[in-house]
């Protein structure tokens, strides 16, 4: 079984220097979308209702097994032409496959440990095979996951930093108020398992307030990672504290990965909202950058957080 961080401290963490090396004249990545397992939440937790009862549907009191919604819990591969492969989140880690005995609600304590308490309730009803981690997925594509260079988290919830310990040897990008977030005294209750962030790869942060930081269309911080403007990180707090969103220039097209930002598109088309955020009007004023890019990019591709309709639609190969 791959390692999970036991250490409740945070490992050494200082300011990425961007761009990084690598960086070509007019580069296209090419972008491969990892299903990396699915989770079945109750409805109202992406489309917020009114009242106290809506509440509780949301989180799952009086919902029906059956009505729960199944959403991907996805990872990105990307390669660079002259900088290699870069992963965008991790998915979930191995541990999640494994219970104990046959009991549908009896879990492993790695499983429990990776996820921490609340995301292990959050996600009771998650469901992978061992070979969906994007560490596996990586290997059947003849990528060695002990030599993933870079790692680019969109924030550091229990289901997108699952996996880190996969990819010990890669330097790891999130924001620095993410960061701060992630080890907070109260983490636990936003979302964050620190047993998720191994020691062994090297954290580096992301001042979205540093001079080289510049707007972008509709996007007022973001950061050029390669200096070649193919993989742009656009700061989109709200969801959380410091939650950011890849734009990804391809050869066919350029990809927006809103990560959780917008969990759906109907949030970004059709006003729905989720009924839970770190900061509603920063997400609100994500969102709006988010709609405007949409709008002024019609021939873009925008990919939500956690929208299995969309998900569906999407092509194994950018």
């Amino acid at each position: 079984m791959s390692r999970l961080c036991r250490k409740d401290m945070p490992p050494a963490a200082s300011l990425a220097e961007l761009p990084l090396p690598g960086g070509a004249p007019d580069a296209t990545l090419t972008l491969r979308p990892l299903l990396c397992g699915e989770m079945s939440m109750p409805p109202n937790w992406f489309e917020r209702g009114r009242g106290p009862k809506e509440m509780l549907k949301a989180f799952g009191v009086g919902v029906h097994a059956s009505d729960l919604r199944t959403i991907p819990v996805p990872a990105y591969l990307l390669e660079h032409p002259t900088a290699g492969h870069v992963l965008i989140d991790t998915g979930l880690h191995v541990s999640i496959a494994q219970r104990n005995g046959s009991s549908a609600g009896s879990f492993g304590r790695d499983r429990v440990r990776n996820l921490g308490a609340v995301g292990a309730v959050m996600s009771r009803h998650a469901a992978m095979r061992p070979e969906a981690t994007a560490a596996a997925q990586l290997r059947t594509l003849g990528v060695d996951p002990q030599r993933i260079g870079l790692v680019v988290m969109t924030h550091l919830h229990f289901d997108h930093a699952s996996a880190l310990s996969d990819f010990p040897n890669a330097t790891v990008l999130a924001d620095e108020r993410e960061w701060r977030a992630a080890w907070a005294r109260d983490h636990r209750l936003h979302g964050y398992s620190t047993a998720q962030l191994d020691p062994r790869p090297r954290y580096r942060t992301l001042d979205f307030t540093a001079p080289s930081v510049c707007a972008r269309g509709p996007f007022e911080r973001t950061l050029d990672v390669f200096g070649d403007r193919s993989l742009t990180l656009a700061s989109t707090p709200g969801h959380t504290a410091g939650h950011l969103s890849p734009i990804v220039r391809t050869a066919s097209r350029e990809i927006l990965l809103a990560a959780d930002a917008a969990y759906t598109m109907s949030t970004i088309r059709h006003g729905q909202r989720p009924w839970l955020t770190h900061n509603r009007k920063a997400f609100e004023h994500s969102l709006g950058q988010i709609q405007a890019y949409d709008h002024e990019n019609p021939d873009a591709l925008i990919i939500p957080g956690h929208d299995m309709l969309a998900w569906q639609k999407l092509q194994a190969t950018y």
